[in-house]
C-alpha cells in the first residue's frame, strides 16, 4: 500500500520539483514538421485573431517566470521554476516561427518590463494560467473535433498543451507547498487564499469576453477569443469537451500531486444546472465554416 505524502513536506517537494524535470521534452521549435498549408486552411489560420495575444502573453512570462526563478534560495525549486522559464520563453519563439512561416499580419509588441513584485506576479500568473489552460483545452479538441485546421498543426500543439498542462501542476504544488512552509498550516485557510487569488484571476478572465481590441491586450486570449471557435456550440457540449479534454491531460500526472480543481467543479456544477434546466434546442453541429 502506497503511503500518502504530506504537503508542504520535503518529500512533496521533491515529487512535485522531479515529476516537472524529469518530463521536459527537449525539442527546438523551428524544427518542427511544420506543413505546407492549403489556401483555406492558411486563410483560417491567419484569421485566428488571438496570436499577437498569445505571444506577447508567452513573452511576458518568459521573462517574467526567469527573472522570479533567480530571487529562489531553494536549488530545486529554482531549477524546476527556472525550466518553466525556458519552456515559456520557447512557447513565444514558436509562435514567432508560427507567425513568420505562416506570414500572418501582426502589430509589434510592446516593450517587456520584469514586474516590481516578481513572486506576486509569478502568483497571479499561476493562477490565471490555471484557469486559462483548462479553456485552452476544450478549445483545442473543439477545433480538432471539427478540424478547423490540418491534423499536422494539431500535433504541433499537442505536446504544447501538454507543458501547460506541467506548468499548471508544477504551480498548485509550489503554491501550496509554499503557503504551509509561510505558517498556512489549516487546508481551510489555504483554500480561503486560493479562492482570493481565483477571484482575482476570474475577474480578469470575465472582462476579457467584453472590450475593444486594445482593451484585450494582456488578457487571457483563450477565453477572450473563446466564440471564434464556439458560435455552434451549446453550453453543455463546451462545457463537457472542457472537462474531458482536461480529464485526459490530468490523468498522467502522479496521483499524489494536486490538481487544479476549480474550472473542473465549477464546470461539473455549471452540467448539472444544465440538466435541471434542459434546452429544447436541437444540439447545433460544430461550425466548420
Amino acid at each position: 500500500m502506497q503511503v500518502m505524502i504530506k504537503l508542504g513536506s520535503r518529500d512533496h517537494k521533491q515529487l512535485f520539483c522531479r515529476s516537472f524535470l524529469d518530463t521536459y521534452l527537449d525539442y527546438e521549435p523551428e524544427n518542427l514538421p511544420w506543413p505546407d498549408l492549403d489556401p483555406v486552411s492558411l486563410e483560417r489560420l491567419r484569421g485566428i485573431p488571438f496570436w499577437r495575444e498569445a505571444l506577447l502573453t508567452e513573452s511576458e512570462a518568459g521573462v517574467m517566470v526567469s527573472a522570479f526563478a533567480e530571487t529562489i534560495t531553494d536549488p530545486l525549486i529554482k531549477e524546476a521554476v527556472a525550466l518553466q522559464g525556458r519552456e515559456e520563453h520557447r512557447h513565444a519563439r514558436l509562435l514567432r516561427h508560427l507567425i513568420k512561416r505562416y506570414d500572418i499580419e501582426m502589430s509589434p509588441l510592446p516593450e517587456i518590463t520584469v514586474p516590481d513584485q516578481i513572486e506576486t506576479a509569478f502568483t497571479d500568473f499561476g493562477f490565471g494560467e490555471c484557469l486559462d489552460s483548462y479553456f485552452a483545452f476544450g478549445m483545442f479538441d473543439l477545433a480538432r473535433q471539427a478540424q478547423y485546421m490540418p491534423e499536422s498543426i494539431f500535433k504541433i500543439f499537442d505536446p504544447i498543451l501538454d507543458e501547460e498542462a506541467r506548468h499548471i501542476v508544477f504551480f498548485v504544488n509550489w503554491v501550496t507547498y509554499l503557503h504551509i512552509q509561510q505558517g498556512w498550516n489549516l487546508e481551510g485557510l489555504r483554500s480561503f487564499r486560493a479562492f482570493w487569488h481565483y477571484g482575482k484571476a476570474l475577474k480578469t478572465l470575465i472582462q476579457a469576453f467584453g472590450g475593444s481590441a486594445a482593451d484585450q491586450e494582456g488578457k487571457p486570449f483563450t477565453a477572450s477569443e473563446a466564440g471564434h471557435f464556439m458560435d455552434d456550440l451549446t453550453a453543455n457540449q463546451f462545457f463537457r469537451t472542457c472537462l474531458d479534454a482536461n480529464h485526459q491531460r490530468m490523468q498522467r500526472f502522479d496521483k499524489q500531486l494536486l490538481q487544479p480543481l476549480l474550472m473542473p467543479r465549477l464546470s461539473k456544477l455549471a452540467l448539472t444546472c444544465l440538466r435541471l434546466w434542459p434546452s429544447r434546442d436541437p444540439v447545433p453541429s460544430v461550425q466548420r465554416g
